[in-house]
């Protein structure tokens, strides 16, 4: 089976032999409990749930809203989840990957290459949707060397004023004009915004190669990529590996984490 490491079609998808371990990666912000519940109502064939806060993060606190999971726990759970290290993944969500592209970086981040976020998520899935719940036996999947590059607080307060970094809120929350989620509004210095919403088209798909890798022109190879809190920051990576891009950091607490000492400079 040919291997998908950054998008898979739904054409792809539905011709892929061995069938890929689906995920269902739905959520909502501020309601954890949403995208179980959006599941059980009806989810692509094969589909497991995976959670964005039980899963794909550790419990809010010191690290940001959404810290990076304990490698351990998530390999457990891909173990549950049945996933053997030769398995491909596909993740879907509702809201243009947004959500998506957070469960793909986490597998890269413990060195899992076969993992793929849905183009088009499941808006591109056109046959009918189903309640029942995939039967699984537990899964070898095992940590290898990490596929991904993530940068710390403390590390990134000594880059700056030099570092660039790419900032995936919406203009109005860079600018600091609003802060619907954390209690400080603004943005880190150096940074420049483009929000995750441009890597897409009309129809809700990834742009082209070509239209991604002149998006992010300029780029440095260490550019920093952050959002609110970690999870929309990884669809701006995923769009510059589609680009055929370096890999650009992550930084994981992002402005939630960012905010929390006083001492670091804000921008607005």
């Amino acid at each position: 089976m040919e291997t998908f490491n950054t998008l898979i079609s739904l054409d792809l998808l539905q011709s892929a032999d061995p069938k890929p371990r689906i995920f269902d990666c739905r959520a909502r912000l501020g309601d954890p409990s949403w995208g179980a519940r959006a599941y059980a109502e009806g989810h692509i064939p094969g589909a497991l749930h995976a959670s964005l806060d039980e899963d794909f993060a550790a419990p809010p606190g010191s690290g940001g809203r959404h810290p990076l999971p304990d490698p351990s726990a998530l390999q457990a759970k891909f173990r549950t989840w049945g996933v053997n290290d030769a398995d491909q993944l596909v993740f879907y969500d509702d809201a243009g990957g947004a959500f998506a592209a957070r469960a793909w970086w986490c597998a890269r981040w413990l060195g899992h290459e076969a993992a793929a976020v849905l183009d088009g998520g499941l808006d591109a899935w056109t046959d009918p949707l189903t309640r029942a719940m995939p039967e699984v036996t537990p899964g070898n999947f095992s940590i290898r060397p990490s596929l991904t590059r993530t940068i710390d607080a403390q590390t990134l307060l000594h880059r700056l004023p030099e570092a660039v970094l790419i900032d995936a809120r919406s203009e109005p929350r860079f600018r600091g004009e609003e802060e619907p989620i954390d209690p400080v509004a603004g943005h880190i210095p150096g940074a420049v915004c483009l929000p995750f919403q441009g890597n897409l088209d009309d129809d809700g798909r990834f742009r082209t190669p070509a239209e991604l890798a002149e998006r992010f022109q300029g780029m440095p190879e260490d550019v920093i990529c952050y959002c609110g809190s970690g999870v929309t920051a990884a669809h701006n990576v995923l769009s510059m590996r589609v680009a055929g891009l370096p890999e650009p950091l992550l930084y994981p607490g992002s402005w939630s984490e960012w905010l929390l000492d006083p001492d670091r400079p804000r921008a607005r």
